[in-house]
C-alpha cells in the first residue's frame, strides 16, 4: 500500500480527516480528539504521516509512522 499523509483539519464547526491532495474529506467528526484517533489508525496502517492542524489551519503537530528514511543521528 502506498504511503499517504492524513490531515486533521477544521471543517464547519467540526473536524475532518482528509488525505493529502484530496479535495473531499474522508470523514467528519464533532471533536478533534475523535478525528485524530481515526487519522492515526489510517496513517499507521498505511505507514504514512499524520498532520494535526489548529483551528486557524496552521499545523500544530506532525507524526510519522513506518520506516523513517532519515532517522536521528544521536544514539542516546
Amino acid at each position: 500500500m502506498a504511503k499517504s499523509s492524513q490531515h486533521v483539519v477544521p471543517k464547519d464547526g467540526g473536524w475532518a480527516v482528509r488525505k493529502q491532495g484530496a479535495v473531499k474529506v474522508t470523514k467528519v467528526f464533532d471533536t478533534q480528539t475523535d478525528a485524530v484517533k481515526f487519522a492515526r489508525n489510517v496513517a499507521k496502517k498505511q505507514s504514512g504521516e499524520l498532520f494535526i492542524h489548529k483551528a486557524d489551519g496552521t499545523i500544530r503537530d506532525r507524526k510519522s509512522y513506518g520506516n523513517d528514511p532519515c532517522p536521528p543521528r544521536d544514539k542516546k
